[in-house]
């Protein structure tokens, strides 16, 4: 009998212990946490008693834990983004194959640096690009590749961040600054730079314009708080107001099928704030808990009223190396979370929408007029993150552990959309056209410097 892959997580939060972790518990054949690394404790303890991982192999540090050796097979990196770099050279140093949690690193040099250890190291190194795995965009894959609509000669792919999420992650949260992160075409857009890359090549130059209009101080209604818990006098108009969001769950409601939650929720995106609430509240009354944490934390700032500068809209212009025009529209002002995209070949145009609601791709044939749809399946994998992407990511990284011939995603085919993005906010910043050959080069001189 084959025994499990061992792997240690860094990082216990939400998509480390929550998204990709629980993969072990249901396929305990396959893999096996041995250790975990977590500042946090609470989140530390939970996820040892989880997994069964004793006392001693549970590390408020990854130093502590790399200071071990190598004591597994692989090691899942989630920390947040900004500590992405540390632990993972370290690990594929000792010899671990490494799962990264996208985006690999927040600057450039740092993810070229990483993809180059692994080619010294020998090791796997795959990033969490879960579309990939997703029946929606293997499909979408399929029938790109495959011919059926002829030559691909423009693409539309728009990435529309409802306006609840912008505001949680992008306006109060860990990416709302660029200097505590990394730019939002690159914290939100790398899966979809990777998908697009997937399907139709390396880009040949790219522009990009956008900036932040909406969430701003001089933007806020009259007589909007500091906090939406201080009384906010513009609380009934507003669309972001915090307790509305977490302790309502009005938007999560609207967007999920059957839109039913219990009172005592704790996902995400209530996990998030979950850690600003007094540590003796988190195991008490869920609403409770979150008031209190919306009362001190970020999350109950007003989106007027944060130090958030990234972007809230960006247009990636594209010139594919095969000749087709792409157009990327990222913003986060949508009343409806998801992905929509138009691929117009010589032969057929394909249309599709990934969201949480619905799962649809139309291919109108030009010969016969004739309109196919896909209503891809989720398959086994329907109640894991992104659509099934989240597991069957896990199971592509196992299965290319167990044997090397198979290579899902090598770490330059990664690397590529890291790559597209930087391009992307260096034309934006600066309003130029990159050409991605130079700029290729001149990453990886500047990583080797």
């Amino acid at each position: 009998m084959t025994r499990p892959i061992t792997s240690v997580l860094i990082g216990a939060g939400n998509r480390g212990a929550d998204s990709y972790a629980p993969y072990a518990l249901r396929h305990p054949d396959q893999l096996k946490f041995v250790a975990v690394a977590e500042p946090d404790p609470g989140r530390r303890d939970r996820f040892a008693r989880e997994h069964n991982i004793p006392k001693e192999r549970c590390y408020t540090t990854w130093e502590d834990l790399m200071a071990e050796g190598r004591i597994a097979d692989t090691a899942l990196i989630c920390t947040p983004d900004q500590m992405h770099v540390g632990p993972a050279l370290a690990a594929l140093d000792l010899g671990y194959d490494v799962l990264l949690e996208k985006p690999m690193a927040t600057t450039l040099e740092a993810c070229v640096q990483l993809v180059q250890a692994a080619d010294r190291a020998g090791r796997l190194l795959q990033v969490c690009h879960v579309l990939r795995y997703t029946s929606f965009f293997e499909t979408v894959h399929h029938l790109v590749t495959s011919g059926r609509l002829g030559e691909v000669i423009t693409v539309e792919h728009r990435e529309n961040v409802s306006y609840w999420h912008m505001a949680h992650s992008y306006v109060r949260g860990q990416w709302r600054n660029s200097r505590l992160s990394s730019p939002m075409i690159l914290a939100k857009c790398c899966h979809d730079l990777d998908i697009l890359f997937w399907n139709l090549g390396p880009c040949r130059r790219l522009s990009s314009f956008g900036s932040l209009i909406h969430y701003r101080p001089e933007k806020a209604p009259e007589g909007a708080a500091e906090r939406c818990t201080a009384g906010c006098a513009a609380a009934a108009e507003c669309p972001w107001y915090a307790p509305r969001i977490y302790v309502d769950l009005t938007p999560l409601r609207r967007s999920v099928p059957g839109g039913t939650f219990p009172d005592d929720y704790r996902g995400w995106p209530r996990s998030v704030v979950w850690d600003d609430a007094p540590p003796a509240a988190r195991d008490g009354d869920a609403v409770a808990a979150v008031q209190q944490a919306l009362e001190r934390g970020p999350y109950g700032r007003c989106v007027y009223h944060c130090d958030n500068d990234v972007v809230d809209h960006q247009i990636v212009s594209m010139e594919m190396e095969n000749g087709a025009s792409v157009g990327l529209f990222m913003h986060g002002h949508s009343h409806r979370e998801g992905r929509t995209m138009r691929y117009d070949g010589s032969r057929a145009t394909l249309r599709g929408i990934y969201s949480f609601d619905e799962q649809r791709i139309e291919v109108h044939d030009h010969l016969t007029g004739k309109v196919e749809v896909f209503e891809p399946e989720v398959g086994p994998f329907g109640g894991t993150g992104h659509g099934g992407g989240d597991e069957g990511l896990m199971r592509a990284f196992i299965r290319a552990v167990r044997d090397p011939t198979f290579v899902p995603t090598t770490a330059r085919e990664c690397l590529e959309s890291h790559l597209m993005a930087f391009a992307a906010e260096e034309a934006r910043v600066k309003g130029t056209v990159v050409e991605m050959d130079r700029f290729r080069t001149w990453a990886e001189t500047v990583s080797r410097a």
